[in-house]
């Protein structure tokens, strides 16, 4: 608009001293239209607690980015709706959202069978969108995925990191339990492959309902056929079930949980007498506070923890993961304008050092969280800690 401005100026100035006929502009004036990024979340409903983290950190990004003036004159908007945990409701949303014109792109939540169920969608009407839900099938096949790309950590990663430590810690027997979605599936698969590699022996598997409120039996059975260490692959709510069955059922094996069960930083206190020494796998930003910032990078990731903390009074674990997603958009939009085709085109080679860890985006790959991003957390003193 400056420079419009100031061509104004000089075409005036050149009428009144010359006499000239007329003056033509040939710039097109600037895009002004708010960017709006659209989000289908969890707020109410089985997964409410992750889809509020979700909510918060997105509202707290796009604060960021606008107070920054990244994108000039333009500014990001936010919409956002409740899916009530619920698939249907989810798909409903998500089509709403991809026929309006105004929708730049798409960011939506922790459930994995919601974005599976919309993708034909998604893709058909053309609007980029970033999965928040850990399943690998929000992301692939590729070609059934043209237009959704995953910002979650990846199942055979989060195998493979939860492998090498059991190995460290010379775990010879594992019971695993898993959630009966898509991710649990992913779950079964990967850890099955990783402990026949590691020659751990799975001497049982329990699976739950996303929207179990009680796990005490499923965790029952599996202490009952005593493995060196139990390995729980559900969100955080029920993890943290789980570990205070396992202390029900007095097991006394350890407890390991997978990247999902990252939830808020610091334990309910029933919880954290129970799970006191379990290690996760999850990335680095949850514990960033434990971290010396010897890199520009890890600056702006203790920076994120403590403006989000300061604005929440606490971290969730997962609230990273969407602030990168608003980052991947804000970033597209910067060399693609609005045109969503365009915006496709630039996530799918998009490289970010994110909050969460480096995030590298590939036409043969739209899960671009790195296994790197990925390290060991352990329970200490009702908090999770950086393990080193």
């Amino acid at each position: 608009m400056r420079a419009i401005r100031t061509a104004a100026l000089a075409c005036a100035t050149l009428l009144v001293a010359g006499g000239l006929v007329g003056c033509d502009l040939a710039s097109e004036p600037a895009d002004t239209r708010d960017v709006v990024i659209a989000a289908d979340l969890e707020l109410t409903g089985a997964a409410a607690a992750i889809g509020s983290a979700y909510d918060r950190a997105l509202r707290l990004k796009v604060d960021q980015l606008n107070d920054s003036g990244v994108l000039g004159e333009r500014r990001i908007r936010l919409e956002v709706r409740d899916n009530r945990s619920d698939v249907n409701l989810s798909v409903k949303n998500i089509g709403d959202f991809t026929n309006n014109p105004e929708v730049t792109a798409l960011i939506t939540g922790a459930c994995s069978r919601c974005l599976v169920a919309a993708a034909r969608t998604i893709n058909d009407r053309k609007v980029p969108t970033i999965a928040l839900a850990p399943a690998s099938a929000v992301s692939s096949p590729v070609a059934d995925r043209r237009y959704v790309f995953k910002v979650a950590p990846n199942a055979a990663d989060s195998a493979a990191a939860l492998i090498g430590e059991l190995r460290r810690q010379r775990v010879k027997t594992v019971g695993l339990l898993l959630t009966d979605d898509p991710y649990g599936a992913d779950g079964s698969a990967a850890m099955g492959t990783e402990l026949a590699k590691a020659g751990i022996d799975l001497v049982a598997s329990r699976r739950v309902k996303t929207t179990d409120t009680d796990v005490s039996q499923p965790v029952a059975a599996l202490a009952r056929a005593k493995p060196d260490a139990i390995v729980v692959w559900t969100f955080a709510e029920q993890a943290g079930l789980a570990a205070t069955a396992a202390k029900a059922a007095k097991f006394k094996g350890q407890l390991f949980f997978d990247a999902a069960a990252a939830g808020d930083l610091f334990l309910a206190k029933g919880v954290a007498d129970a799970a006191d020494g379990t290690r996760m796998v999850f990335v680095q930003s949850m514990v960033i506070d434990d971290v010396i910032a010897t890199t520009p990078t890890k600056a702006a990731r203790k920076q994120w923890f403590r403006d989000y903390t300061a604005r929440h009074g606490s971290y969730f674990g997962y609230a990273s993961f969407a602030a990168d997603a608003v980052q991947l958009v804000t970033d597209a939009v910067l060399r693609a304008g609005s045109d969503r085709a365009h915006i496709r085109d630039i996530l799918e080679t998009s490289q970010l050092d994110g909050l969460s860890g480096p995030i590298r985006m590939t036409p043969d790959n739209h899960s671009g969280l790195m296994p790197q991003a990925l390290t060991l957390l352990v329970v200490r003193s009702g908090r999770w800690r950086l393990a080193s």
